[in-house]
């Protein structure tokens, strides 16, 4: 325990400087849409959705929202640079947040991860997966005994001092590393900095941690997201099983994580292809790392740096073939305007992959683009397979793992669909 004491007196010294939260809170109406969606458990509130503020507030001010007969409906945090002015905290009846209230969220969502936790052989998971966990504009990861907490909304820090002690005492984490959203990062009147250590110290080296008994590392500090892509371990998983001898092409192969589970799974060869040199680095690392599983230490691995589209029609012009293609490319529709040109890049995708796979090969295809919507992206991948010539012969189809619960509509990004390429 008095290390963990010890550690937080470090963090309040880097705390020190940051605000704490008015006393006074404000006081909110909504219109009655808003107002019954709050009901209903949407965690956000959108400016243009508040009828009435009792007074200015600045960044983290807690909010209540009454209902027409001044009775309570929720409290949040309020963000006054964000169009979604109020990320929802609690409805229904009042309550209290304080640091009580921190520390029971928190155990409620280690203890719905409890079954992933359970036969020691996954040390990296997701803690706090934002809204879905009741914590809006905030996500918590863990690798091993490093922690990491990344901020997507400023509301957060006048919240820290009572936020971080409750992360201590119920994680018990080593290190607490601090990271912002590009928006948060490019303010800086709280003067705190990514890679903060809010508990402990910051690591020099990216830290190890265990997904299903594979072994990876995560570069808390600079790393895409908090360090690792950790929402498709299932996913990894169930392709590790399909795996055995197959020739794998992992497309925005990333860290390398279904790289390393084909070559777990007795993949012969795996081809990882990313536009970053040292993200394909990482994943060769974690290759390497591995290297006391028989399965992997047999597996051939090479790496191409290099556009995805572009590497694609250059392997097929190459008559290159593989028994699985994997394609797990970044979010293609970041707004609204743009789901008609990420679904066109999913077909492009699909297209493509068809064409390197052998007869019969395995076709997996995911998308985290929060705004297609799951259903459309699989008629899309179908209806491109289908109009190559072919027929997609499904084996699953996957959304959220354990540790990525979605509790509201708006929560859900993750799909993917595992399918047997055949001829007509």
């Amino acid at each position: 325990m008095c290390r963990i004491r010890c550690s937080f007196r470090q963090a309040n010294g880097v705390l020190q400087q940051v605000p704490r939260p008015n006393d006074k809170r404000l006081a909110i109406r909504l219109t009655p849409d808003a107002l019954r969606q709050v009901r209903g458990g949407h965690p956000w509130v959108y400016d243009d959705s508040i009828t009435s503020v009792s007074h200015p507030g600045v960044a983290g001010d807690l909010a209540v929202i009454f209902d027409t007969d001044r009775q309570f409906a929720a409290i949040g945090l309020w963000d006054p640079a964000s169009p979604i002015r109020l990320k929802v905290l609690h409805s229904g009846r009042p309550t209290s947040i304080d640091g009580a209230w921190w520390r029971r969220k928190l155990q409620a969502a280690l203890d719905l991860r409890a079954p992933l936790l359970a036969s020691g052989q996954t040390t990296g998971f997701r803690w706090i997966n934002g809204e879905n966990d009741g914590f809006p504009g905030l996500v918590l990861d863990r690798y091993g005994d490093t922690v990491v907490i990344k901020l997507y909304s400023a509301a957060w820090f006048v919240h820290l001092h009572e936020l971080v002690p409750a992360i201590a005492e119920v994680g018990r984490p080593e290190a607490l590393i601090l990271r912002f959203s590009r928006g948060v990062a490019s303010d800086k009147t709280w003067g705190l900095d990514e890679g903060d250590a809010l508990i402990g110290v910051t690591p020099p080296d990216p830290v190890m941690f265990l997904e299903n008994g594979l072994i990876f590392e995560a570069d808390v500090v600079h790393g895409q997201k908090t360090g690792h892509f950790l929402d498709q371990r299932d996913n990894r998983q169930f392709l590790r099983g399909l795996a055995d001898g197959a020739r794998t092409l992992d497309m925005f192969a990333s860290t390398g994580g279904f790289s390393i589970y084909a070559a777990a799974g007795g993949a012969g060869q795996v081809t990882s292809v990313d536009m970053s040199e040292p993200t394909l680095a990482v994943a060769s690392r974690n290759m390497a790392h591995n290297q006391g599983n028989h399965a992997v230490a047999a597996t051939e691995h090479r790496t191409i740096v290099g556009d995805s589209f572009e590497v694609m029609d250059r392997l097929a012009r190459a008559h290159e073939r593989y028994d699985i293609v994997i394609v797990d490319p970044p979010s293609f529709a970041q707004r609204q305007t743009s789901v008609d040109r990420g679904v066109q890049a999913y077909a492009q995708l699909t297209e493509r992959a068809v064409k390197l796979l052998k007869p019969d090969g395995l076709l997996v295809q995911a998308s985290c683009s929060s705004r297609i919507p799951a259903e459309l992206f699989y008629a899309t991948v179908r209806g491109t397979v289908q109009r190559t010539g072919h027929d997609l012969e499904e084996l699953r189809r996957t959304g959220h793992a354990l540790d990525h619960p979605v509790t509201f509509a708006h929560g859900e990004y993750l799909k993917a669909v595992f399918g047997r390429v055949t001829a007509l």
